[in-house]
């Protein structure tokens, strides 16, 4: 496939336009920078440096190096192939002396999914004569984006998987009954394989916990060290996955009881959860009028505004403290995106929530030695407000 296929050239101006940027320069050197090939498309091996120079008007320029030609055969542009770094340090300053550049960076580090440009890069076009700005803006418009096809595959996953979840607690239940014995690591097998049957492709996970492992917010199960399911164990199942490699996945928390009725810290923490969950998605919908990611008043919504509604949720319910992580992160054709996060807590992301980003939604309360709650959900931003997936998500505890 041709570097740039399909890029909209035209959209691009506008962005750049709107940022105060002469051009988005897009950087990478052995796959550092992923949202450079989200952009481009695949680059070859990557050994060496490449520059991408892709103007407000005008035609694209690469700057690459010689041995690694082949994958810009069929760039829309100018190629630029340098050897040596003189040589490399001569073709930049000619394209970016004077002008500003918007490249994958984060002032302070504030959003680190954001910044990949290395610093002795940003040293270096500094030094040719360039002001260096944040590409956040075009990041989310045009790395982040779902397309339809994109959006399609998520929402079979996120069907397929809410089924396999509900189907492998069930399980996980009637066995238990029976007086068998359920390990972590056996649910685990048996997402696994249900995954693998339903067509879809994981990647690592998922996480299957049980007890007081369910309060460690990324446990994994490993055989001969994982908890077997006791009566009135709490049960985490937090599984994602897609159509194949590289396509936007669901991911989805689960959240099961092993008994016949929770007590009432339990469900005191299943509340405040789930509806931290749902005042993120009200927060959504609520802000979403006039325009597509305008608040009231015209006010852009970010990815922060939802985590203060969602944190706010369980700071009321008393268990502030116990929430250490963000709300939600963002999906794209990686499970942890670069496009906006809900996130005023590890970072503070102010991006904009655009039309056709997605992201998901995940509050949760971890009581060390005790047991965690995490309830996840996907959302897509339509220009008509914020898609669900799955379409019915976890109202009440599942009983096991």
């Amino acid at each position: 496939m041709p570097l740039l296929d399909g890029f909209d050239f035209a959209a691009l101006g506008d962005a750049l336009a709107a940022l105060g940027a002469d051009a988005w320069l897009l950087y990478d050197f052995r796959k550092v920078n992923p949202i450079a090939e989200r952009i481009l498309g695949p680059a070859g091996m990557g050994t060496r440096r490449l520059f991408v120079f892709l103007p407000r008007r005008g035609r694209p320029v690469a700057v690459a190096h010689r041995i690694e030609l082949q994958p810009l055969a069929d760039f829309p542009g100018d190629v630029q192939p340098y050897g040596s770094w003189r040589e490399l340090h001569g073709h930049l300053e000619a394209l970016v002396r004077g002008r500003t550049l918007a490249l994958e960076i984060s002032p302070q580090d504030a959003v680190p999914y954001l910044d990949r440009v290395p610093h002795g890069v940003v040293q270096l076009l500094e030094s040719l004569g360039a002001r260096v700005v944040s590409s956040a803006p075009l990041v989310s418009r045009f790395a982040a984006r779902w397309s339809a096809a994109e959006l399609a595959g998520h929402r079979r996953a996120a069907e397929l998987l809410a089924g396999i979840a509900r189907e492998a607690l069930a399980w996980a239940g009637s066995e238990t009954a029976r007086g068998a014995e359920v390990r972590e690591t056996t649910l685990l097998r048996r997402v696994l394989d249900a995954i693998e049957g339903a067509g879809l492709y994981r990647g690592d996970g998922p996480i299957a916990a049980f007890g007081p492992n369910t309060a460690m917010p990324h446990y994994e199960p490993h055989p001969g060290s994982d908890r077997r399911l006791q009566a009135g164990e709490v049960v985490l199942l937090d599984l994602w996955a897609g159509p194949a490699p590289g396509s936007v996945f669901a991911d989805q928390t689960w959240m099961a009881f092993a008994g016949r009725a929770p007590d009432a810290e339990v469900r005191r923490v299943w509340q405040a959860v789930s509806g931290a969950r749902d005042a993120a998605v009200d927060t959504i919908r609520k802000g979403w009028v006039e325009q597509p990611g305008k608040g009231e008043g015209g006010r852009v919504l970010t990815g922060a505004d939802v985590d203060d509604a969602a944190r706010g949720v369980i700071r009321e319910a008393g268990f502030a403290e116990y929430f250490v992580h963000r709300t939600g992160h963002s999906i794209d054709r990686d499970l942890h995106g670069s496009g906006p996060h809900i996130d005023n807590f590890e970072t503070q992301d102010a991006r904009a929530l655009v039309v056709g980003v997605g992201f998901s939604v995940e509050p949760g309360v971890y009581l060390p030695g005790r047991f965690g709650m995490r309830s996840e959900i996907n959302v897509y931003l339509d220009v008509s407000g914020p898609e669900v997936t799955p379409s019915v998500p976890q109202q009440e505890l599942l009983l096991v």
